[in-house]
Parts: structure tokens; C-alpha cells; sequence
């Protein structure tokens, strides 16, 4: 066994990192009640203290505060989970049976949107512009591995019209919406990822995308026994 770095966290700490990691949710079933509003604070500075490609920061969060707005961004994902499911030919039914978000029931709905501007930004995304893209990603992950440690369930739709939302929010002209975040009280978390368990997709191993020197190639990693790895999903 490796021994530890001398930087690195207590061993109840390190099980607690890699416990978020392991048992965060995509949730659809929230139970009402409210988020307070210093946890609310702690969460999302937990999200703007994540990692950005040159430092860009290019998140921006909107609260959704009124209850008409949010109705009007519910019917804006139920258009394009309707679209979505005649996409999905064959599997239209499968699809058009499954809880895909929270939106009404959740304590809190976040909008998360790329700010205006980015194009000033070079550093990193000269040839990568998507960075941008990626780094408001990180910031979700921090939000969401946060609210599983404070037992809020937390829940990223991402079936809408970017277009419509953006005029919905008054989004000013190269702003960007990303996602709608439902957060708040669960009646329980899954015990594993919801589509799994509908058997929508199954975790794929992760030997199978691991590579070494190039695509296709199988790692060593995997060679050698295991030991110390995490079984939940």
C-alpha cells in the first residue's frame, strides 16, 4: 500500500471526499421544504471557488424566485422532452416514462449560464474555446458534490432551447444558459443512478476508457490486482 503524501487530508476526510463522489445523485424526486439561505451561500461559494481555464470564472447563477418564471421554464423543458423522446425513435416510450426533472417540486431552481464576453478571454482557449464550457462544469460539480454533503439532493436539466430561456432570463447578448439546477430536500437518494436503475444505461468500466500512449490501446493500470477501489456506484 502507498503511503500518504504529506499534504494529503486525514483518512475519515479522505473517505468523506470520495464518499460525495460515490453517492452524488442526478435527482428528479424532491420533497418540497426550502433551502436556507446560508447554506444556500456556502453551497454556491463552494461552486465559484472551482477550477476555471485562465481564471475566467465564466459562470454566472440566476435564482429563480417566482413561481410563474419557473412554470414558464417547466414548459419550456416539457417542449423539448416531448422533441427529445420523437428523437429517440424506437425508445420514444421508454424515454417519455421516465421522471427527467424537478422543476415544480424542488426547494430551489438555479440557472446556470456562461457570462457575456468570453471571447476576451484567450488564455487556454486560443485552440479550446469550449474551456469555458468545462470550467462552469467543474463549478456544478463543486455545487453538487456540496449538496450531497448537506443531504440536499440536487438535480441538472439540460433539455431546453438555450435560445428561449436566454430571452426567458433577459440574458444580455453572448451570455450562454447551460443548465436549470433543482435543488433541496429528498425523501431519500437513490441508490443508484437513476437511469441505471431504470436500466436506461448501465456504468460502463472503467478499464474500458483508460488508455495508455494512444486510442485503443488497453492500460496497464488494470493489469495488476485492484486494491483500495470504491465498489458503489
Amino acid at each position: 500500500m502507498s503511503q500518504p503524501t504529506p499534504d494529503a487530508f486525514a483518512a475519515a476526510d479522505q473517505r468523506a471526499v470520495y464518499r460525495a463522489i460515490h453517492e452524488r445523485r442526478d435527482m428528479r424526486h424532491f420533497a418540497g421544504g426550502e433551502v436556507a439561505p446560508a447554506l444556500l451561500r456556502r453551497l454556491l461559494d463552494a461552486a465559484h471557488h472551482a477550477p476555471s481555464v485562465g481564471f475566467m470564472q465564466p459562470w454566472r447563477f440566476i435564482r429563480i424566485r417566482d413561481a410563474a418564471l419557473r412554470q414558464r421554464l417547466h414548459g419550456l423543458v416539457e417542449q423539448e422532452r416531448v422533441q427529445t423522446a420523437q428523437a429517440l425513435g424506437e425508445r420514444e416510450d421508454a424515454f417519455m416514462r421516465l421522471k427527467v426533472e424537478g422543476l415544480l417540486e424542488a426547494a430551489e431552481v438555479l440557472a446556470v449560464t456562461l457570462t457575456d464576453g468570453r471571447e476576451r478571454h484567450v488564455f487556454g482557449r486560443r485552440t479550446l474555446p469550449q474551456m469555458d464550457l468545462a470550467s462552469a462544469a467543474c463549478a456544478i460539480q463543486n455545487l453538487w458534490l456540496a449538496a450531497r454533503a448537506e443531504g440536499m439532493g440536487m438535480g441538472w436539466v439540460s433539455l431546453f432551447d438555450p435560445v428561449a430561456v436566454g430571452a426567458l432570463l433577459g440574458l444580455p447578448e453572448g451570455a450562454e444558459p447551460i443548465a436549470l439546477l433543482c435543488m433541496g430536500p429528498v425523501h431519500g437518494f437513490y441508490d443508484e443512478p437513476m437511469l441505471q436503475r431504470e436500466r436506461w444505461a448501465q456504468r460502463a468500466p472503467l478499464s474500458s476508457m483508460v488508455f495508455d500512449d494512444r486510442w485503443g490501446r488497453p492500460s496497464a493500470l488494470f493489469d495488476a490486482p485492484q486494491v483500495g477501489t470504491c465498489n458503489t456506484d
